[in-house]
């Protein structure tokens, strides 16, 4: 028998599941709509009938264990806890849910912490002990690596660097704070910046053809390819905005690499070039050179079912 993990990706829109081989090779995979789940017992009742169909569907699978990234996932704990864009509302008890269903391990944790965990088992980090994985997507995710282990700190929750403060008194967060890491470092910062600069510049733009509910962080980095000054500077400034951060996440824990992943990271080397150069600036001196900038090594399309995945494997390692 071949054992294999189950890698699931819970989305306010989607679920996305597969099943993993211990070289990361993705089995199989399905998807359900998260949406059409307003009660949490139907969506665990769908999702584990979804997982034992794909199990069965070869004769020489066995299903050693479930991984699951999430919204506002406590490791410590297994549950889903206050995520503001799931229906299920409150402390929702998922792994216990799951496994009174099948008799397996279940680990839970949020979605940037199992792409860290992806990251060590199947990606780039595999002969590192120290970095940190930045999704830079609508809001910017971090999962942090010291020493080997994800840092989950007292309640599950550690490694929110989205939610440190890089502007006192800035632009104002979903989170209900002001001047989050992620409303300038994250694709959707990138759109604001652009948007604030089309009001408050004055030279022609391809981007002024774009309505601005039609706005993208690709949208904008392609131009920026095509030297549009507007797109240029918001893309450098952003840059720089992300490297700030890299800089003071470098303070505290002296990672060997730090890995850019996420729609934004898919600008490629006209974003990493002016972030490196940045770092190279602001980074406390002791530190200077010490730490790689890099494209994940996990590719896109199977990333969120493989570090889901990872998260139950590196169990197994352990």
């Amino acid at each position: 028998m071949k054992e294999v993990v189950a890698g699931v990706d819970i989305g306010g829109t989607n679920t996305v599941f597969g099943l993993v081989d211990r070289t990361g090779n993705v089995i199989s995979q399905g998807t359900l709509k998260t949406v059409d789940y307003p009660e949490i017992n139907n969506f665990v009742s769908s999702l584990v009938t979804a997982i034992h169909n794909l199990v069965k569907k070869k004769d020489d699978l066995e299903l050693i264990g479930i991984g699951i990234g999430a919204p506002n996932a406590n490791y410590h704990r297994g549950t889903i806890e206050f995520a503001p864009n799931l229906a299920w509302k409150g402390i929702v008890p998922l792994a216990e849910l799951i496994r009174k269903k099948i008799d397996v391990p279940v680990i839970l944790t949020n979605d940037a912490k199992a792409a860290a965990m992806g990251e060590m088992i199947f990606g780039g980090a595999k002969n590192m002990k120290n970095f940190i994985v930045l999704t830079l997507g609508t809001g910017l995710g971090s999962g942090i690596v010291i020493n080997g282990e994800v840092v989950y700190g007292h309640t599950g929750f550690a490694g929110e660097l989205g939610h440190t403060t890089v502007i006192q008194g800035g632009r104002d967060c979903g989170c209900g704070r002001q001047g989050c890491y992620e409303t300038y470092a994250s694709a959707s910062g990138l759109v604001r910046t652009a948007l604030y600069m089309l009001s408050e510049m004055r030279e022609d733009s391809m981007l002024r053809d774009i309505p601005p509910s039609e706005l993208t962080a690709k949208k904008i980095t392609e131009a920026a390819g095509k030297n549009d000054q507007i797109a240029m500077e918001a893309l450098d400034y952003t840059a720089e905005n992300i490297a700030l951060g890299i800089a003071n996440a470098i303070a505290f824990s002296s990672p060997e690499a730090i890995f850019l992943f996420g729609g934004l990271a898919q600008a490629g080397e006209i974003l990493f070039e002016p972030v490196r150069s940045y770092v190279d600036q602001k980074v406390f001196p002791i530190f200077k050179g010490t730490v790689k900038i890099l494209p994940s090594g996990v590719s896109e399309s199977n990333a969120a079912v493989l570090g889901a995945a990872a998260l139950v494997w590196n169990e197994m390692i352990k």
